[in-house]
């Protein structure tokens, strides 16, 4: 995976950087994966605005991902890698024994070919879904479940993983992408590798119109707004806008917004630095 830097012979040119495309091998996906993907532009079930800044860009349609990966014991063999609009990572079109069709997360490095499975006793090799009680320390790991059965829910965009540091009973270790350690159940299961597409995080869009195909409309700084709209506006002339704080009045930058009462902070061996 690489990114491509284009000539200025635009303005909206000048300075984009976008990903090449040569690890996708269709651009047709598959029918019977898909799914109708309806727009809200920031809209609740009686049409008030509850989400600002969205609104517009392409019609979609969404692909189906097993996150579960719970065919168990069954190979699979990559037909295709493919683009997906909804997500930052590439996915993979994975045909079982049986002829049934799935799409999964695809992990850096799966080939058009290769096989893959799921289960208790199986390799811990590149895109094969295991129980956390049976992957290596050390290995680098994707789409983590965080209850057993629920389907991997953690590690899932453009380039992330975890790595599995210890085993403590029934729990596993984990240190994630945010830095946090982390304990979750060796029942639940993880897939081994990271992510594809990681230069995705280089990539630059170039021109504001970039943003309004992907359905964002232009968001504004709080400070440029007057009193009524926000409570860092107004003032004479530009102003710094006091203390960084929320619309709805929460203070920013340093301010802790986790409950104390949070159940699953138990879990959590080392908060995330800043």
């Amino acid at each position: 995976m690489a990114v491509r830097k284009l000539k200025p012979v635009t303005p909206g040119q000048r300075h984009k950087i976008i990903g090449v495309f040569d690890d996708i091998t269709t651009s047709t996906p598959e029918k019977s994966l898909l799914a109708p993907l309806k727009k809200s532009g920031g809209r609740n079930n009686s049409g008030r605005m509850t989400m600002r800044y969205m609104g517009g860009g392409h019609k979609r349609r969404y692909r189906i991902i097993d996150f579960a990966r719970d065919r168990d014991g069954v190979a699979a063999v990559v037909k295709t890698i493919e683009y997906d609009p909804n997500r930052s990572a590439r996915i993979a079109l994975v045909v079982y024994a049986d002829g049934e069709k799935r799409y999964i997360i695809a992990p850096a490095g799966l080939q058009v070919g290769q096989t893959i499975m799921s289960g208790k006793d199986v390799a811990p090799e590149l895109g094969n879904t295991l129980y956390l009680s049976d992957i290596p320390l050390g290995t680098l790991v994707h789409n983590i479940e965080l209850k057993p059965g629920q389907g991997g829910i953690m590690a899932r965009s453009a380039g992330s993983y975890a790595q599995l540091l210890a085993r403590e009973g029934k729990y596993a270790v984990l240190k994630l992408p945010s830095s946090e350690i982390r304990m979750v159940l060796t029942s639940c299961k993880a897939t081994v590798g990271t992510v594809s597409n990681s230069d995705h995080a280089l990539t630059r869009s170039g021109k504001a119109g970039r943003s309004r195909w992907l359905g964002r409309r232009p968001r504004v700084r709080g400070v440029v707004m007057n009193p009524v709209d926000h409570p860092m506006g107004g003032g004479e002339g530009r102003s710094s806008g006091g203390h960084p704080r929320s619309r709805k009045g929460i203070p920013a930058k340093g301010y802790k917004t986790r409950s104390k009462k949070n159940q699953s902070s138990k879990f959590i061996v080392e908060r995330r630095k800043k």
